[in-house]
């Protein structure tokens, strides 16, 4: 009788452990963002916003074969603040810069795979050598997988400019001009560098955008921020697939965030 008892009162501490355990999981869970740059032969390990093409069609036949559930940008934003349940494996891609490498590595492989993916544009860099043109960006829009929004005007980070005047122009502009051209609303808007603060924040709110991405907020902006949504740099680090399913498992986020405080306290 005492043994069943013991045996009972185990079961009922491990119950109420693995309980306790997927409440925990379930709310350092963020939604992966995965941010991309250059797609590029030349990337190497060396190359943090750089991945080989070969690496990127590894990674998104990783998404479909495990039945990732991957959202534009915008329909993934639109969840979160609306605080509704996501699907399975919820994942939305993103390039920020507009590298001409883009359309030529990266857009044949999203189309084989049917996957969506939103691009960031530095507006004033648009037909430069290296960055896409006009006709590139429109031809991705019209595949209906692809979606563009605001990367400034240039690439100079908002942090780093002195007049509040020339960020607005900055953060407004470079918006109206991309729907001027590509005849469709922008509603979405990447910080340079990743980097703002609340009064950026505040300018990109009131310049009628619906989200902003950022790379590493931080704690203090929570996750369901819609206006400083935390993103994962992908580089060629990530060519082994147990590193991007790593990356890609919703909780890394949280254990970057974890080593940084950690790291902080040394």
């Amino acid at each position: 009788m005492r043994k069943t008892r013991l045996i009972t009162v185990f079961l009922f501490v491990l119950l109420a452990f693995g309980f306790a355990l997927a409440g925990f999981l379930r709310r350092q869970y963020v939604a992966p963002i995965i941010m991309y740059h250059s797609v590029s032969p030349e990337a190497s390990i060396k190359t943090m916003l750089a991945v080989k093409p070969e690496t990127f069609e590894r990674q998104m036949a990783f998404l479909k074969k495990h039945k990732y559930t991957v959202l534009p940008l915008g329909e993934l934003a639109g969840m979160i603040k609306e605080k509704k349940k996501l699907p399975p494996r919820a994942v939305a891609i993103t390039f920020d810069d507009g590298y001409k490498n883009n359309f030529t590595y990266a857009f044949p492989v999203l189309k084989k795979y049917g996957l969506a993916a939103t691009v960031f544009i530095i507006v004033d860099e648009v037909g430069r050598s290296d960055r896409l043109s006009w006709e590139e960006i429109k031809e991705m829009q019209d595949s209906g997988k692809i979606y563009f929004g605001s990367h400034c005007l240039g690439p100079e980070p908002l942090v780093n400019i002195d007049s509040e005047k020339e960020i607005k122009r900055q953060i407004a502009a470079s918006r109206q001009i991309l729907e001027d051209r590509l005849g469709k609303k922008v509603t979405l808007f990447s910080y340079p560098e990743g980097l703002f603060n609340d009064k950026i924040r505040k300018m990109v709110i009131d310049a009628g955008y619906e989200g902003a991405v950022a790379t590493n907020p931080g704690k203090d902006y929570p996750d369901d921020d819609v206006f400083a949504l935390k993103r994962l740099r992908i580089s060629e680090r990530a060519a082994s697939m147990f590193v991007f399913a790593v990356e890609t498992s919703g909780y890394y986020t949280f254990m970057k965030e974890s080593k940084r405080k950690k790291n902080a306290k040394k």
